[in-house]
């Protein structure tokens, strides 16, 4: 279990690809050697798919029909097809043309094993491995040819195949890369030329009673892995040629069972250094959409870098992150072991029969000419074509590639075995999904993968509207809180809370009504009673300060008694202090002080009686004295003197002289 548990075949659908991916790194690093054969790296980029009459229609190119096959195409590269309606047969090939490229290559003890052990397997040279996480520091970054598939293009339509073809896919892969897998595919994959008498034949020896399919597919990889060790290795003797070849061949089965379509390696010589790559190209069942896909990308793989891209065949995600995958001590030069960090470039591109999902995989031990690789992986994926009959996939369909494990050979006795190779033997079969709240699976049936286990989850219809009123219950169907109570069919009242539904129309700020006891709900329908508190509502023409009319005052509150004089002597009490709070009005003639009288009061001039001395002598003499006008005794000085009631002016009297002046 690695890091995250993200390359593993449970977590991931893509781990068996992956897996492969991480193998041929692991493979390179160790038995590439400084004289091994390298093409100059304009190879990569000399040819361009659109300058090619048939890169437009790959379609059209004369393929085998009817499985994953590879042929190099003249001035256009090696184009790979692959589809879903045959996955082959399954049947084993490493043991058989392992055993014959040894024969080949005149024997000998091939890196890390034992000329008298017998048969070569996978465990003697501890593969496959598994690459795991890298530091997220040595992260390359997301070159600008891979960012230029995020713009929007133009995207073509799957070209219509016969029903019953399945999904299809076609690609170019540049002539620089040597494949590792065979040009027809794994048996019972593609229609190959079976020899009538298959011992005569030069190729592996094979049990008695095996298949001549098996045979022929043993024969054309045979002779395939030899071509490619010979290319690769052309300057040095044949040990170097013969571990390749190999290795590669105890390989076989693992890269068939992954689903793996195309294998392929690269090496060339950049700046007049060496350089090396790797491809792969596989198919996968995976149920996501590309959203979907690559927000669990994103999500499962938090060192990667993810982007959903838009390829002319369709839209796709586009993962670039740094891996760390071991060298094997059995294939290493020096017998340690020891990792090393690859860059890789993986892009995951939905067939158009929504169930399958192709995976292309780049991965370079170069991180100095990483610009060189992405540059040659966006042509690729620029290159893919669909083919597709019309027909929606499932899932419970048997898989692109062969489902069935090819079971290793026992090693021989003393030798041991690899402590991972039971756990490294993945499938590519996804089982279907469960329904939502279905019953729960057998014991024995097969468990989900991670990624498709959870919480089942009730998914609402379409129209589901949240903020929808709740429907009233029926008298029969009260609405009730679950409990541990009785079973339903006893005698017994169910248990539980009444719970209060309110109307459709119920509105809780609205003011309550009147009557407080009374329980009942008013029917809208049928109630007439105003609803809200009454508001007077003033006229346009209201003027809140003029002065009240009394006749529009509100009936004036019972009359107080009238203050006496005695108890109010100052005359303070305001009549109607309710109706006129600021005292505005005219107090009315009901006042308790008395009006004052009609005419000011006369008062009589008094009567002097001069001394008789003074009288007898002088008769003129004025009298003696300042004359004083004393008031009545009910006059109030603060009583206030009506207008209407004051008595009119006196008329005119000539102006007195100072001799007749009343008061001197």
């Amino acid at each position: 279990m690695t890091q995250d548990g993200q390359f593993t075949a449970e977590a991931n659908a893509f781990a068996a690809a992956e897996q492969v991916s991480a193998t041929l790194g692991a493979l390179v690093d160790a038995l590439f050697e400084p004289h091994t054969s390298r093409h100059p790296a304009a190879s990569l980029t000399a040819l361009r798919p659109g300058t090619h009459p048939a890169a437009e229609t790959l379609f059209n190119l004369r393929l085998a029909p009817n499985g994953p096959v590879h042929d190099a195409v003249d001035r256009l590269g090696t184009v790979v097809t692959a589809g879903t309606a045959r996955p082959g047969t399954g049947a084993p090939l490493s043991a058989s043309v392992a055993d014959a490229l040894l024969a080949r290559f005149g024997g000998g003890a091939v890196r890390g094993t034992v000329a008298d052990r017998g048969t070569a397997t996978a465990a003697l040279f501890e593969l496959p491995v598994t690459g795991e996480p890298a530091d997220p520091k040595l992260r390359p970054p997301f070159a600008p040819a891979l960012a230029e598939l995020a713009a929007g293009q133009q995207t073509r339509e799957p070209v219509e195949l016969a029903t019953g073809a399945g999904a299809e896919v076609r690609l170019v892969v540049p002539p620089g890369f040597h494949p590792l897998t065979s040009p027809g595919g794994p048996p019972g994959v593609s229609a190959r030329t079976v020899p009538a008498d298959p011992a005569a034949a030069d190729g592996p020896a094979l049990a008695k009673g095996t298949d001549p399919v098996t045979g022929a597919a043993a024969t054309e990889l045979t002779a395939h892995l030899a071509e490619v060790a010979e290319e690769l290795f052309s300057g040095t003797g044949p040990a170097p040629r013969r571990d390749f070849a190999v290795v590669a061949a105890v390989l076989a089965d693992t890269v068939t069972v992954s689903g793996t379509v195309y294998a392929g390696v690269c090496a060339v010589e950049v700046d007049g250094r060496p350089s090396e790559a790797t491809l792969t190209v596989a198919l996968a069942r995976h149920p996501l959409p590309i959203t979907g896909l690559a927000t669990e990308l994103a999500t499962v793989r938090r060192h990667a870098e993810v982007w959903t891209v838009l390829l002319p065949a369709g839209p796709a995600a586009v993962l670039v992150e740094g891996r760390s995958v071991p060298v094997p001590a059995a294939l290493a030069a020096d017998g340690q072991r020891r990792w090393t960090v690859t860059s890789v470039a993986e892009a995951f591109v939905p067939l158009p029969d929504g169930v399958t999902v192709l995976c292309v995989q780049l991965a370079t031990g170069r991180a100095q000419d990483w610009e060189l690789y992405t540059g040659v992986f966006a042509e690729l994926l620029k290159s893919i074509q669909f083919g597709w009959d019309g027909v929606a996939g499932k899932l419970t369909d048997p898989a692109p590639a062969a489902t069935t494990p090819a079971v290793p050979p026992t090693p021989p006795a003393g030798v041991p075995a690899a402590p991972d190779a039971a756990a490294d033997a993945v499938t590519t079969d996804v089982p279907s999904l469960p329904p939502v709240f279905a019953d729960p699976a057998p014991a024995d049936a097969t468990p989900l993968p991670v990624h498709l286990r959870g919480t089942p989850v009730r998914v609402p219809p379409a129209d589901f509207n949240p903020f929808a009123p709740v429907a009233e219950p029926t008298p029969t169907q009260p609405i009730l809180v679950p409990d541990d109570g009785p079973a339903a069919d006893s005698e017994q009242a169910p248990e539980g809370t009444p719970v209060m539904v309110p109307p459709p129309d119920f509105n809780p700020f609205a003011p309550l009504a009147p009557t407080l006891t009374d329980t009942t709900v008013p029917d809208p329908e049928t109630d007439d009673r105003p609803k809200g508190t009454p508001v007077m509502v003033p006229p346009p023409d209201f003027n809140p300060f003029a002065p009240m009319a009394a006749d529009t005052l509100a009936p004036p509150a019972p009359a107080a008694p009238a203050a006496s004089p005695v108890s109010d002597p100052f005359g303070t009490v305001v009549p109607e202090p309710h109706s006129d709070p600021f005292g505005t009005t005219i107090p009315q003639a009901s006042a308790p002080v008395p009006p004052p009288p009609s005419v000011p009061p006369a008062v009589p001039a008094p009567t002097v009686t001069p001394p008789a001395e003074d009288t007898a002598d002088d008769p003129d003499r004025k009298p003696k004295g300042t004359p004083v006008m004393v008031p009545p005794p009910d006059f109030n000085p603060f009583a206030p003197m009506a207008a209407d009631t004051l008595a009119p002016p006196a008329p005119a009297t000539p102006a007195a002289s100072p001799e007749n002046s009343p008061f001197g």
